[in-house]
């Protein structure tokens, strides 16, 4: 669901190519996000308004303040002149739960460790994923990256949001979601998976963005064997995905990418021919 426009029009002054003309150019939106549980702010996040049912849930799930969508009882949003709250409640444990780390916080965009209180919290051991037998075709997950530009939609006409995708590799792609946040894009991807209906522990997480720790252990919640970015990885993200025993394809481009981690589930062209007995 779209909470009003996820983009704008405005005027600008335009140089280019030594000229000098007057024209207009389609804006993303920015706006402040409330992440709110029975009644109590958790999250002010920084992001694009559209698709909060999605965002609500796969935050709920990426930062573990649920396990299941079902122990969110309710989800509404409520729109006002300063933002939009993502108004949830939970089932009577998870209430508990929470209540026990729920403290108000703002995060800018980019923010990915929301509601944490020690650098033991920051550093969390990873998910373990599943899917050791799954294997996928180098070639493949690079024709994916590459199939996704056209999907975004939202970039196609502001140049300035991330994109988080899903991808299958027999039925293709799955739900793809953007935001100015490349967090807040993930997590809208979670949720989106989840209402879905579907599991990630048998496909990849596209990126458009950079991979940092965050983004790791948000895949990992999710149970994502693979991701795949089209930016470099930070050296924690590598062993974040170690970890986690995530398979990490990143600075994912038209020559090919780099695989960081458990590279056993990645057939590159040699070894996908040798298996086949050519």
């Amino acid at each position: 669901m779209v909470m009003g426009s996820t983009f704008t029009r405005h005027r600008e002054i335009a140089w280019r190519g030594g000229r000098t003309r007057s024209t207009s150019r389609l804006i993303a939106e920015e706006t402040a996000i409330a992440l709110t549980y029975n009644g109590s702010t958790h999250a002010v996040m920084m992001g694009t308004p559209g698709d909060l049912e999605d965002f609500g849930i796969g935050f709920s799930l990426t930062e573990a303040i649920i396990e299941r969508e079902n122990e969110i009882r309710s989800i509404e949003l409520i729109p006002n002149d300063l933002g939009v709250e993502v108004r949830m409640w939970l089932d009577g444990d998870r209430a508990a739960s929470l209540a026990a780390r729920r403290r108000a916080i703002s995060g800018p965009v980019g923010c990915g460790l929301c509601g944490i209180e020690s650098l033991e919290q920051a550093r969390r051991a990873p998910s373990r994923v599943t899917g050791g037998g799954i294997a996928f075709h180098a070639r493949d997950l690079l024709s994916a990256m590459q199939a996704l530009s056209p999907l975004q939609i939202l970039n196609q006409q502001t140049r300035s949001v991330h994109a988080a995708a899903f991808w299958h590799p027999r039925t293709g792609f799955g739900p793809v979601r953007e935001d100015v946040g490349r967090h807040n894009a993930l997590d809208k991807l979670a949720g989106a998976i989840v209402r879905e209906g579907r599991s990630a522990r048998d496909g990849a997480v596209l990126l458009t963005s950079r991979v940092s720790v965050e983004m790791v252990q948000k895949a990992a919640m999710i149970g994502a064997p693979v991701i795949v970015a089209v930016s470099a990885p930070t050296a924690l993200a590598i062993q974040t995905a170690e970890e986690a025993g995530i398979t990490l394809l990143a600075i994912a481009r038209d020559d090919g990418y780099g695989v960081f981690t458990h590279s056993r589930r990645v057939l590159l062209p040699e070894e996908a021919a040798s298996r086949a007995g050519c």
